[in-house]
C-alpha cells in the first residue's frame, strides 16, 4: 500500500486512540487491592468479550487477539504485519523446542497462530520436516532444536531464536521502508544486545559466545560491547557511558526492572511524533505498540497485586503510556 492508502486507516485509529489506557488510569490500577479489582476496572473500560468471565490473563490475551483482527480490518500491509507479529511465531519455536527436547509441556504458553501453532509445530519437529517453516526460519530452528537436544542448554537455545528473530524482524522491516518501523526494530536490536551483555558479564561467558549472541547493531558497536561484556559488569557499563546510550547504563546502574522500563519507554517516546501523522502506516504501528504496551503495563499490575506488592512498588514498575 501507498502511504496514502492508510488514510482511512489513520482515521479510524484517531478515533481508537481515544481509548486507550493514560497515566490516570495506570495510577488508579496500582491503588488497587487486588487482581479482581484491575481486571473489573478495565472490563468498565471496554476491555473484554462482555461476559465478565474473563480472568486477568484471558482478558489480555483477549485485547491482544482484537488488536492483531484490528490490523487485519485495517489491510495494513503483509510485510508490516509480519514483522509486528514475527516475536510470537519465534516464541512458539522455543516453546515447542523445549517440550520436544525437555519434556517442558505448556499448551497455554503458545500464540494462537495459522499453521504454526502447537500441533503442526509439534509434527514438523517429530517428522524431522523443517521445510514446512518460513525459510529464513528453517536454519536458526535447527541449531537451537540440535543445542537443546544434544546440550539441553535452554539459554543458549534462546539466545539462537532471539538473534534470529531480531535481525529477521529487521530485515523485513527495511523491506517495508517504513522509516517508524526501522526505527523500532533497529532500537530492539541495541536494547537485547545490552540486555544479552549484561546476562553474559555476569555469569562469565567467554568471548565467542557473547559475539555469536549479539546482533549487528546501529547504535552501539556489537564487538565492543562483546569486548567489555567479557571483562567484567563494570567495563560494560563503562562502555555504554561512553556511547549514545548512556542513559542504558544510569537505568542498568540502579536495577534490572529500571533498564526494562528505560528500554520500554525508549520505544513509546520515539513512537509519540506518529499522532501527528496523517498518511502512512507509521500511526497504525504505532498504534499496535501502544496496545502491546498497555497489555504489558497491566499484566505487570496483576503480577504485583497478586505477589503483595505495595502501591508504589507498582507504581516504580510502570511505563510511560502512549494514551
Amino acid at each position: 500500500m501507498r502511504d496514502s492508502d492508510y488514510i482511512f486507516a489513520v482515521a479510524r485509529i484517531r478515533v481508537l486512540e481515544r481509548g486507550l489506557l493514560n497515566d490516570d488510569d495506570i495510577k488508579q490500577m496500582c491503588s488497587m487491592k487486588d487482581a479482581k479489582s484491575v481486571v473489573s476496572y478495565l472490563e468498565d473500560r471496554g476491555w473484554g468479550d462482555g461476559s465478565g468471565q474473563l480472568d486477568a490473563d484471558q482478558l489480555l490475551a483477549y485485547e491482544q487477539n482484537k488488536t492483531l483482527k484490528l490490523m487485519h480490518d485495517l489491510r495494513v500491509d503483509q510485510a508490516v504485519f509480519d514483522v509486528l507479529t514475527m516475536p510470537r511465531y519465534y516464541h512458539n519455536l522455543k516453546c515447542i523446542i523445549k517440550e520436544i527436547c525437555a519434556g517442558n509441556k505448556v499448551p497455554t504458553a503458545f500464540y494462537e497462530l495459522p499453521n504454526f501453532g502447537h500441533d503442526v509445530l509439534y509434527k514438523a519437529f517429530t517428522d524431522q520436516n523443517l521445510g514446512v517453516l518460513p525459510e529464513k526460519m528453517r536454519k536458526p530452528a535447527q541449531h537451537a532444536f540440535d543445542i537443546m537436544s544434544q546440550t539441553g542448554n535452554g539459554q543458549w537455545c534462546d539466545v539462537i531464536l532471539d538473534k534470529a528473530c531480531l535481525l529477521d524482524m529487521l530485515e523485513a522491516a527495511k523491506s517495508t521502508k517504513s522509516q517508524v518501523l526501522i526505527d523500532y526494530c533497529e532500537a530492539n536490536v541495541s536494547s537485547s544486545d545490552i540486555k544479552i551483555a549484561v546476562r553474559c558479564a555476569r555469569t562469565g561467558k567467554d568471548l565467542h559466545f557473547v559475539e555469536q549472541a549479539l546482533a549487528p547493531s546501529r547504535e552501539v558497536s556489537a564487538s565492543k560491547l562483546a569486548q567489555a561484556a567479557v571483562h567484567g559488569e563494570e567495563d560494560l557499563l563503562k562502555y555504554l557511558e561512553s556511547s549514545s546510550l548512556k542513559d542504558a547504563a544510569e537505568a542498568l546502574r540502579v536495577s534490572n526492572s529500571e533498564f526494562e522500563r528505560w528500554c520500554d519507554n525508549r520505544l513509546i517516546k520515539a513512537l509519540k511524533p506518529q499522532k501527528t501523522n496523517c498518511t502512512s502506516v507509521g500511526p497504525v504501528v504505532a498504534y499496535y505498540l501502544a496496545r502491546e504496551n498497555e497489555v504489558r503495563n497491566v499484566r505487570i499490575i496483576v503480577t504485583a497485586k497478586t505477589n503483595g506488592f505495595s502501591e508504589k512498588q507498582t507504581l516504580e514498575r510502570m511505563r510511560e503510556m502512549y494514551g
